[in-house]
């Protein structure tokens, strides 16, 4: 009975994950972040994998990233400044980090 609730308990992790995932891609579209970034390759700024790359052991990352996409910043990936994302609150902030950070 335990194995079932286990398999069930991480089958609905699968999809609320998914779920998570699907939703988080589309506020990054429907608040322009994919006009500069992509997932796997370099546009403007960097890919949301070479960010979860350079910040995976980092603790503070979240907290700082979504500072950045909040108030903007310059000067870690290069010469072009990120604007701050004024149609983002910081709830917004906080998924868009997350899902950037779990990208693989």
């Amino acid at each position: 009975m335990k194995a079932l609730i286990s398999i069930a308990a991480a089958g609905l992790l699968a999809v609320s994950g998914a779920a998570f995932a699907q939703d988080a891609a589309k506020l990054a579209q429907d608040k322009s972040c994919l006009a500069c970034h992509a997932i796997d390759k370099r546009v403007v700024g960097p890919a949301y994998k070479e960010v979860a790359a350079k910040y995976r052991n980092d603790k503070t990352a979240e907290a700082k990233l979504v500072q950045k996409v909040l108030k903007g910043g310059s000067g870690v990936w290069g010469q072009v400044p990120m604007p701050p994302n004024t149609t983002v609150n910081e709830k917004e902030a906080t998924i868009l980090v997350k899902w950037v950070l779990s990208q693989k």
